[in-house]
C-alpha cells in the first residue's frame, strides 16, 4: 500500500507555495497518494496559533524581513518566482480557499487550479481577495471561472472549509502547510512546513 499524505494548505502561505512546488520532486521514485485539503489557515491562527500575529507587529520587523530574505533563497534553490510580499500581503483567503474547496472531490482539478492560484498570488502579484480576479485565474486555467464562483459561494462549500479547517485543528495543525502522512497500518505522522520535506521523504520511504 503506497503511503498517504493528506497536504492541508492555504494559497496565502509563501512557505506552502514552496512545497507544493516541490513536494512531488522530493518524494521521487517513491509510492504515494496526495490528498489536497484546502482549510482557512487564518481560522487555524485565530483557535491556536494567535502568536502569529505577533510576529507581524513593527516591533518584529527587522526578523520579518530576516525571514522575507530567507524566503527567498529557499526560492531560488527550488527554481520557483517569488515575488512577495506584494502590495496584497498579507491576503484575506476566504474567497480563494472557497474556490479550492469547490473542486476538492476532483483531486488533479484542485492541484491544477492551486497551481495557477499561487502563480498568480506570488509570480504575478494579482489580488486573490478580490473574487473577479479568482474568476479570470480560473478561466485562465481551463476551468469555467463563473461557473467555479457559483459553486465557491454555496453554502455546502462555505461547510466544507469550516469543516476542512476544524479537522486540521483537531489533528494538531497549527499552520500551513501541514502535512500528514500515513501508512496501511494507520499511524500517522504530522509535519510542518517546507523545510520538513526531507523528513517527510524519510517517512514515506519506511512506511512504502
Amino acid at each position: 500500500m503506497s503511503a498517504r499524505i493528506d497536504f492541508f494548505f492555504d494559497l496565502s502561505s509563501p512557505w506552502t507555495r514552496l512545497a507544493f512546488a516541490n513536494i512531488r520532486p522530493a518524494l521521487d521514485g517513491l509510492d504515494y497518494a496526495i490528498i489536497w485539503r484546502p482549510f482557512l489557515v487564518g481560522g487555524v491562527f485565530n483557535t491556536v496559533n494567535p502568536a502569529v500575529y505577533e510576529s507581524r507587529k513593527p516591533e518584529n520587523a527587522a526578523r520579518l524581513a530576516r525571514s522575507f530574505g530567507w524566503l527567498k533563497q529557499w526560492a531560488e534553490l527550488a527554481g520557483v518566482a517569488m515575488n512577495f510580499p506584494s502590495e496584497h500581503h498579507p491576503l484575506k483567503s476566504l474567497h480563494a480557499m472557497r474556490f479550492c474547496c469547490a473542486l476538492e472531490d476532483d483531486q488533479p482539478a484542485l492541484e491544477r487550479f492551486a497551481h495557477a492560484a499561487f502563480e498568480g498570488y506570488f509570480t504575478q502579484a494579482r489580488n486573490l481577495d478580490d473574487p473577479e480576479v479568482l474568476v479570470a485565474v480560473a478561466t485562465e486555467a481551463g476551468f469555467d471561472g463563473e461557473a467555479l464562483a457559483g459553486q465557491a459561494a454555496s453554502q455546502p462549500v462555505k461547510d466544507r472549509l469550516r469543516a476542512n479547517t476544524d479537522e486540521a485543528i483537531a489533528r494538531g495543525a497549527y499552520g500551513s502547510p501541514t502535512l500528514f502522512v500515513s501508512g496501511e497500518a494507520g499511524e500517522e505522522h504530522m509535519y510542518f512546513g517546507n523545510d520538513q520535506l526531507p523528513l517527510v521523504r524519510q517517512k514515506v520511504a519506511a512506511l512504502a
